[in-house]
């Protein structure tokens, strides 16, 4: 399928959430259903992955969501505006569906859009969490402590999940770091602020598809997909999980070449088990977002 490509700036609709960079790829003949593409802490524009999503009739958009002009430096109190007025800009493009696929700390913003904006129609998590998290970096302000929420809505932080300092990696230094363990020690240290911090998926109304990997040594994702299913399901709300044991945390779809090697971190998976899961929940993928009776 031929497809168009072109950089652009997503305005903010209101007061709330900057102006951002991004992609968008779209077919050349045009597209019913539309998705945000949300990298990680990375916070990079995910452009081949639009441009494999646009190969399947969808017009896809990714954006710089913190560390571009404006904006905070880290992912500490970004405005979920930001992605409202991003899916926004996939409206005024003509798409009547609305999507969002999000990994890591892009599903953990996916998940509080299904519940916070009722125009999300679809969401995708890959390698999600199932609370909200304190702050990966710098706020506005330059600094990383105390710990704020990762996140704001009408400009209130959202409840979140502090780290326990106290925890420090294992292995020679120097080598990769799996932080799995940091994640699993702040949830016992913090057990009071799960609750709170949860991400209700119980209450949003938008279609969800959960995909995590048993191997991830970044965080327990699979633990929080089974979670956030569980909740779904209790409320009466469709839920669809795709797993696969010795997956990491970076699934990769048909189209997409293997993650990068990290020196600084430790993924989990292997870039076999990686893609297997990917091709595994691609035609899920593809389904949720399209919606009933698109093509």
């Amino acid at each position: 399928m031929n497809i168009v490509e072109r950089t652009l700036t997503v305005v903010p609709d209101g007061e709330r959430g900057g102006a951002c960079e991004g992609f968008l790829a779209a077919p050349a003949e045009g597209g019913g259903a539309g998705v945000l593409v949300l990298a990680g802490s990375s916070g990079r524009i995910e452009a081949e992955r639009c441009r494999i999503l646009a190969r399947e009739g969808l017009t896809a958009l990714s954006v710089r969501w913190f560390g571009g002009p404006g904006q905070p430096p880290g992912i500490c109190e970004v405005p979920l505006e930001t992605f409202v007025s991003a899916t926004g800009l996939l409206r005024s493009q003509g798409a009547r569906r609305i999507g969002v696929l999000g990994v890591s700390k892009g599903a953990e913003a996916a998940l509080h859009l299904s519940v916070l904006d009722p125009g999300t129609d679809a969401v995708v998590a890959l390698s999600p969490t199932s609370v909200t998290w304190a702050n990966v970096g710098p706020g506005r302000d330059g600094k990383t402590r105390p710990y704020r929420s990762s996140w704001t809505w009408r400009g209130e932080g959202l409840p979140f999940v502090p780290y326990d300092d106290s925890w420090t990696p294992t292995g020679p230094q120097g080598d990769p770091v799996a932080v799995l363990g940091w994640y699993e020690r702040s949830m016992r240290t913090f057990a009071d602020r799960l609750g709170p911090a949860a991400i209700p998926v119980e209450r949003s109304a938008a279609d969800l598809l959960i995909v995590a990997g048993g191997d991830d040594r970044m965080w327990p994702s699979l633990r929080c997909a089974e979670d956030l299913a569980a909740r779904r399901r209790a409320a009466g709300r469709p839920v669809r999980v795709v797993t696969r044991t010795d997956a990491g945390h970076r699934p990769r779809f048909p189209g997409e070449g293997p993650s990068p090697v990290s020196e600084r971190f430790l993924y989990g998976g292997s870039p076999v088990a990686d893609a297997a899961l990917g091709a595994a929940a691609w035609p899920y993928v593809l389904d949720v977002l399209r919606g009933p009776g698109s093509i």
